[in-house]
């Protein structure tokens, strides 16, 4: 169904995974917009292992149209700074940019689409619409689970491992994210948002 290889062309649209670099992050809380770009990866047969705009990126194509896969290498507190470098140089405005990222108001095994809106809380989606100016991004929003004990320290919750139980519910999430973000670049959000939310 998806061409796996690309010709010619430039990128028309961004899928971008928020997380974090170094092996201390994998599978942690915060890194599941690098989790679901890497299952959207597999599912194209589209490597993400080029270093650009301060990320590995990837390109592909999506029913004719050019993506490009990105999970930023800037730590999750600076996001903004790969997406809005990437924006510039393929100049896409935020419509055409998808965002994937963690939520704690959302427990672990679901998921929200919307088509812009505040950065809820979260730094690396703060960062993006701080440095762009806008906050039309579409965004597809995994739930992680609030913090189980009022007590403990936010960042040392989402820096957290999933526990086992956790991890069932989160590897069917991370595909529905997947298809939620091909179907959103096919300019099916609405659709998306239907099924999903």
């Amino acid at each position: 169904m998806f061409k796996k290889k690309y010709s010619g062309g430039a990128v028309e649209a961004i899928i971008v995974g928020l997380g974090n670099p170094d092996r201390k992050y994998e599978n942690t809380r915060h890194n599941t917009g690098w989790m679901a770009i890497d299952r959207l990866s597999e599912k194209l047969g589209c490597r993400v292992n080029r270093i650009k705009f301060k990320s590995y990126t990837g390109e592909c194509v999506i029913d004719g149209v050019k993506v490009l896969l990105m999970k930023p290498t800037t730590y999750m507190n600076n996001s903004g700074e790969a997406v809005t470098e990437a924006m510039r140089f393929y100049k896409l405005p935020p419509e055409k940019v998808v965002v994937i990222f963690d939520d704690i108001s959302l427990d672990v095994g679901k998921m929200r689409i919307r088509q812009k809106g505040s950065d809820g809380g979260q730094k690396g989606m703060r960062s993006i619409i701080y440095l762009s100016g806008k906050d039309s991004f579409p965004r597809i929003k995994i739930g992680i689970g609030a913090k189980p004990n009022p007590e403990w320290d936010l960042a040392d919750w989402v820096l957290s491992k999933f526990t086992n139980d956790e991890r069932g519910l989160l590897n069917e999430t991370l595909d529905k994210a997947a298809d939620a973000a091909l179907m959103i670049v096919r300019g099916d959000i609405t659709k998306a948002m239907n099924i999903y939310n």
